[in-house]
């Protein structure tokens, strides 16, 4: 090195200065204060100014311990530099100097590091200068943490109590709390609000600061919104952070009960369910609610009361109290119910009325109810009239019947009662039905019916045209009686239907005609075609008619008078099988299947059978002409006939029974003929 051969040299320079009184001027600038963030790099910058250049400059860096004193951590000097061992910057600064700028850089800087450092800058004459500079490291704290009491406030509470605690961790320099509600900050000012603050500093260096509040509540607390608010500093600047938003709950005592019908809504009526609500406009837990009936002293401890098929006993004053269990205070509300109502109907006279035929018929029905009511009558589900009185001028037996009031109110549905009133009319029996009845059947037995109408009710008596007596069934109906009777006829017979009581009797006739059940066969001379049918015929002493069939085929039917030719062959004839007749006044008729013939279809009938014979014989020409040329049956030519004189004794009329095989023939003048003679 070149030190020990400068040496003398230097030493001569600094005598000859001194002997002349010529110090070398040196400055040194740097800034109050450097702010970094922990963890990053800082940067201490010392600028200086000397007369003597740079040559025989000297920087040295110091920081100043608690005790005040200064420790070295890097010293540079012209021909060397270096850190001082064991120092906290040891392996972490290192000096960086441009012209007259010497930079100090700590990397990894933390709270510790937090303290104030030193250059001094000397030169070859004792003169030297030094700067300072405070080095501020700042950390940004966790999120604030806010938790509120989980138990509820009284109002009640004499001393403040607690809302809620905030805590903020590791941040520095110490970060404030401030408490805020309904985003209006709280101050400390006892006994109403009181604000508690305590700070920890960790083993890092690090500041955690923690806040209670508590204060006296209010019933307009309930609804309040509490927060803290953190305040921390970096570099060059301030921010703010907020906690989550907690809800107290406040209990307080109500000033107002109310209580009220909850169903049903509107008016009420008997048998309704009735349910009560009580409700105050407090929330105080230690509390009784109890909804009493006045009247009758029925009470539940409940908010809720329900009644069912209520009466209008149960209406009146029912009252709701809240009692305060510490305190025992009460306060209480009430409200009236009202139980509308409507009594059973009652009709005047009761049950039952008789009146002469003729006479008037008077009636009222009525029904207590506390509303306004409607009353309407009915008979047989028919309205005949409105108002509480029925009103008939002259009464007659179709006045007679069951009456039914109802008794309704109109504003309220439901609401509706009902009786009934029999109405009896005093008179000689009428019976349904003409007085003269046509009764035709083939049955050997018969059930005929008589109903009579009547009060009293009438006796009913059957009797025959040979003065006989039958006993029958009778039964009393809603308006008189009923009888029915059954008998066996051999014969025409005559029956009646006698109806009596105590003002007069009714007699209807039945005339019952039998009708005999044979059988109807006819012979025509068609050869080779056979149709069936079921008809009706009526026979005279000369002519031989056919109703319309009852069974449609294809028939072939010739009209017979005096003179008429019967062709008969081996293989030809047309039959109408099971054709019931009956002999009336010297005719053959066959009955219907209804035991009633009403005499006033029989011309309709009539005509409608002529027609049908008509066309039927004009089919059986064409046929038979349609045989004869061979166009039918695969003949051809003519066929001979052998004619037999015409008479009217060989117009030939079977008849048979339905009930024996026994033939009868009959001519046409009605002689019996023997089988052989056909």
């Amino acid at each position: 090195m070149a030190l020990p051969d400068t040496a003398p040299l230097l030493v001569g320079l600094l005598l000859l200065f001194h002997a002349f009184g010529a110090w070398a001027i040196v400055e040194v600038t740097m800034e109050d204060k450097v702010e970094v963030m922990a963890g990053e790099t800082a940067q201490i910058t010392c600028m200086f100014t000397t007369d003597e250049g740079l040559g025989g400059t000297t920087i040295q860096w110091f920081y100043v311990l608690p005790n005040k004193e200064r420790q070295r951590i890097y010293n540079k000097e012209p021909m060397h530099e270096a850190a001082e061992q064991n120092t906290l910057f040891t392996h972490r600064i290192s000096l960086n100097v441009n012209g007259t700028a010497a930079v100090l850089a700590i990397r990894d800087v933390g709270v510790r590091d937090n303290l104030e450092f030193i250059c001094v800058i000397k030169t070859l004459t004792p003169e030297e200068a030094e700067g300072r500079t405070q080095l501020q490291v700042f950390k940004s704290p966790t999120f604030p943490t806010i938790e509120a009491v989980e138990t509820g406030i009284s109002v009640n509470e004499e001393a403040p109590s607690k809302i809620g605690s905030c805590r903020v961790k590791n941040g520095y320099p110490k970060p404030n709390i401030t408490w805020y509600r309904n985003n209006m900050p709280l101050r400390n000012t006892p006994p109403e609000v009181v604000v508690t603050s305590s700070t920890t500093i960790e083993s890092s260096g690090l500041f955690s600061v923690q806040s209670e509040l508590t204060m006296k509540v209010k019933k307009e607390h309930k609804d309040a919104v509490f927060y803290c608010e953190v305040i921390y500093f970096v570099p060059g600047a301030t921010k703010m952070t907020e906690s989550q938003h907690i809800n107290i709950t406040v209990y307080y005592l109500p000033t107002e009960v109310n209580i009220w019908v909850e169903s049903p809504k509107g008016k009420i009526k008997e048998g309704d369910t009735l349910e009560l609500r009580c409700d105050n406009n407090g929330n105080y837990p230690s509390s009784i609610t109890t909804i009493k009936h006045q009247n009758s002293e029925y009470s539940v401890e409940n908010k809720t009361m329900v009644r069912t098929n209520v009466k209008r006993l149960d209406g009146g004053v029912y009252e709701c109290t809240f009692e305060e269990t510490d305190n025992f205070d009460e306060i209480s509300g009430s409200t009236k119910v009202s139980v509308n109502y409507l009594e059973s109907a009652v009709i005047t006279p009761k049950d039952s009325i008789a009146v002469m035929e003729g006479e008037e018929l008077k009636a009222s029905c009525n029904a207590l109810s506390s509303l306004q009511t409607s009353t309407t009558w009915f008979k047989n589900e028919k309205l005949v009239s409105k108002g509480n009185t029925l009103s008939v001028k002259s009464a007659t037996l179709e006045t007679a019947g069951m009456y039914k009031c109802v008794v309704t109110v109109p504003e309220m549905e439901g609401m509706k009662t009902s009786s009934t009133l029999q109405v009896n009319v005093k008179g000689s029996p009428q019976i349904l039905g003409p007085d003269v009845q046509e009764v035709e059947t083939y049955e050997t037995t018969v059930n005929l019916t008589c109903s009579a109408t009547g009060f009293p009710a009438p006796t009913i008596m059957w009797t025959t045209s040979d003065g006989k007596n039958l006993n029958a069934l009778q039964t009393e109906t809603e308006d008189g009686a009923q009888s029915v009777v059954t008998f066996k006829i051999t014969s025409n017979v005559k029956v009646f239907c006698n109806a009596s009581n105590d003002f007069g009797s009714k007699v209807v006739e039945f005339n019952i005609k039998t009708i005999l059940n044979t059988t109807l066969t006819t012979i025509t001379s068609m050869p080779t075609i056979s149709t069936t049918t079921r008809s009706t015929t009526t026979i005279s002493s000369d002519t031989v008619v056919h109703t319309t069939p009852t069974a449609t085929t294809t028939t072939s039917t010739n009209t017979i008078t005096d003179d008429t030719v019967i062709y008969n062959t081996s293989t030809t004839n047309t039959t109408i099988p099971s054709t019931n007749i009956t002999f009336i006044n010297d005719t053959v008729q066959t009955p219907t299947k209804s035991p009633n013939i009403k005499k006033e279809s029989k011309g309709f009938v009539i005509a409608i059978i002529i027609i049908a014979i008509f066309l039927l014989a004009i089919l059986g020409s064409v046929l038979y002409f349609l045989y004869k040329k061979g166009r039918i049956c695969g003949r051809s030519g003519k066929q001979d006939f052998s004619k037999r004189k015409s008479s009217k004794d060989n117009i030939v009329v079977e008849m048979k029974s339905d009930n024996t095989e026994e033939a009868i023939l009959l001519g046409v003048n009605g002689e019996k003929q023997q089988p052989n003679d056909q």
